[in-house]
């Protein structure tokens, strides 16, 4: 006889173990079936471990520096092997917090690969499943079609597994993937290029972001093969080089990261009518419900914001929304981001390129040499800057370039999300010595931009 819950996600990830869980304490009764490990992308081979090797990194600046405040330190080396262990048993115990998570939840996790055979029945190995909803939460993988060899490339999983640091690296993409991995690396001691086919990395952020950390990538050391038209990727008896229009670059390792695609193969998902855009993503309405009633995705499946926050915002709407009474929708529009750079960026809201096209904007910016850097005779610089929308005084954007940006920009989301103004920026009494008084001292703006 089949299994019958009122929910069934497939997908064991941030997002959809925090659906689950939600939907187990609204009084459903919930399976939730991955094919690997509990904690998806983000807590095994995605945002965990790189920010556990982006702290690894970090420790070569902070090294460096410290001469200029005193420090007399010789003989310190990286090594990765080490790093390696401490990182895998630090995976294994945030995978066993989820295990005990959805135990104490009294979720029922199977593994294997699902697949649908009806819109209300799931199979999953030799069980089928019956559900009165089904959630797909089974995110996303790298892309490797973009030219060929690329699919011999390593991936971030690969990169965050290895117990060997490779001398020289090639970095493929100028996305969060790409620069996170060029910064922590670099700071790690390769010789990384990284190669992107746009003039300035990290499109869709602010114009003035991507110019400033264009500047300090290359302040690290990194060679920035900026406008490189790669042909294909070559990878042989443990060497790499990249083909581009122009020349033939050799590495030690190259890096894959020109991009991801949803995990939508393998499920049956066309068979029973939910539809898939171009890209493969699944289409999903406002409440993350797909083209058939009673599934509903979210997460990068979905290719909306692919935020690992963003995906537990929507996995727990669906949850109160189904078993709760409730009509909630997920604001994607004010959701802050941060990339893990060296230096780390923040932002939140719009552009100024976004908000020009909707309105007469004041901008204001300040950039500096921050304190710490200052005094050890470092030319890094931090970048702040406020978009303002002129008419009502409410903050359009908030865009910042430095240390710390990611913790300051998480708590200016909260300002932002309540629709502060540039007058109550102004009134905040600052902290001093921060940075972060910074972006209440902005008394001028340095710029007027007319609606586009």
């Amino acid at each position: 006889m089949p299994d019958i819950f009122d929910l069934v996600v497939i997908g064991g990830g941030s997002g959809g173990v925090a659906a689950a869980r939600r939907a187990a304490a609204h009084g459903a009764s919930v399976a939730l079936i991955e094919r690997d490990r509990l904690g998806g992308t983000c807590v095994i081979r995605g945002c965990v471990p790189k920010k556990l090797m982006m702290y690894a990194s970090r420790f070569s600046n902070e090294l460096r520096d410290a001469a200029a405040y005193g420090w007399s330190l010789q003989g310190a080396a990286f090594d990765m092997a080490a790093w390696q262990e401490h990182k895998s048993a630090e995976i294994d115990r945030l995978e066993g917090i989820y295990h005990g998570m959805l135990s104490t939840a009294k979720v029922s996790v199977l593994a294997g690969q699902a697949s649908l055979l009806s819109t209300t029945s799931v199979q999953v190995g030799e069980r089928v499943l019956q559900a009165k909803h089904i959630l797909l939460a089974t995110g996303g993988r790298p892309s490797c079609s973009a030219f060929p060899g690329l699919e011999k490339a390593m991936t971030s999983t690969d990169l965050l597994n290895l117990r060997v640091l490779p001398k020289r690296l090639g970095v493929i993409g100028a996305g969060y993937i790409g620069l996170e991995f060029a910064s922590i690396m670099a700071g790690l001691g390769s010789e990384v290029s990284l190669f992107f086919r746009d003039e300035l990395p990290m499109r869709g952020f602010d114009h003035s972001l991507r110019e400033r950390l264009k500047i300090n990538l290359k302040l690290q050391g990194i060679h920035v093969e900026s406008g490189s038209r790669i042909q294909s990727v070559d990878v042989t008896s443990g060497k790499a080089s990249i083909v581009t229009e122009d020349a033939t670059h050799h590495f030690d390792a190259v890096l894959n990261a020109s991009g991801r695609t949803a995990n939508t193969g393998g499920m049956g998902l066309e068979d029973i009518g939910i539809y898939l855009q171009d890209n493969g993503a699944i289409t999903v309405n406002e409440f993350s419900e797909t083209s058939v009633k009673g599934i509903f995705a979210i997460g990068d499946v979905t290719n909306r914001k692919n935020l690992t926050p963003v995906a537990i915002a929507e996995g727990r709407a669906v949850a109160d929304n189904l078993y709760h009474g409730m009509q909630r929708t997920v604001d994607h529009a004010s959701a802050a981001t941060a990339m893990f750079t060296n230096p780390p960026l923040g932002t939140v809201g719009l552009t100024e390129q976004e908000a020009a096209k909707q309105g007469r904007l004041r901008i204001y910016e300040a950039d500096f040499r921050p304190m710490k850097t200052a005094f050890a005779g470092l030319s890094n610089r931090t970048y702040m800057k406020l978009v303002v929308w002129d008419g009502s005084d409410k903050i359009a954007g908030i865009h910042m370039l430095g240390e710390d940006a990611p913790e300051i920009i998480q708590s200016l989301a909260v300002a932002y999300g309540m629709g502060a103004t540039k007058a109550d920026f102004d009134r905040t009494i600052a902290v001093h010595p921060t940075a972060a008084e910074e972006l209440m001292l902005m008394r001028e703006h340095s710029r007027i931009v007319e609606q586009a």
